[in-house]
């Protein structure tokens, strides 16, 4: 996103933040929504709250763009600010919160009825083994493993050390794979 961008530390108290472009903002929007969506349904918000829950990462994003560093890449910091969006969720629906439906990820593409019912199963494999992680170790393991993203851009978006988010990762890896492979 281009434009002039000031940082919080630059800006005067009661000083309006950088507003985006709509253009810009409109594109980032549409490159980044599908991304956001799937990261959300990997954090467990039902699938019937991830559109409400994507509209308020964006909106968030768009409230807080004077913060966002233009020389970094978008997408971690979405995720940033999605991770945070799903964990208010939680809190909010903790006593709702059990395993997450396992949903369909993405639309189905066009394969032979047993590969789609293969993958479909992986993935609700994969979702009840993610569901088994503290959220942040969740958010960690899917920003990394599924989304391929660099761990020192993982702990500046979440705002955690790089340690924390290696460690997170080691873990999260450990409990997903011992998930896959039956084990309590």
């Amino acid at each position: 996103m281009k434009g002039e961008v000031q940082s919080a530390a630059s800006l005067a108290p009661g000083a309006a933040m950088a507003i985006p472009d709509d253009a810009e903002f409109a594109a980032a929007y549409e490159a980044e929504f599908e991304a956001v969506w799937l990261y959300l349904r990997r954090l467990g918000v039902p699938e019937a709250d991830v559109e409400d829950a994507v509209h308020d990462v964006f909106v968030v994003a768009h409230r807080r763009h004077g913060n966002y560093d233009p020389s970094r890449p978008l997408r971690p910091w979405l995720l940033g600010i999605a991770f945070r969006i799903a964990a208010q969720w939680r809190r909010r629906h903790r006593r709702e919160v059990s395993v997450p439906e396992p949903g369909v990820d993405r639309p189905d593409e066009a394969g032979a009825p047993d590969e789609v019912a293969a993958a479909r199963q992986a993935s609700r494999r994969l979702q009840a083994a993610l569901a088994r992680l503290d959220i942040d170790q969740r958010a960690v393991v899917v920003m990394h493993d599924l989304n391929g993203i660099p761990v020192p851009e993982i702990a500046a978006a979440l705002d955690v050390p790089l340690n924390t988010v290696y460690s997170r990762l080691r873990l999260g890896r450990a409990k997903v794979t011992a998930a896959l492979r039956g084990e309590p």
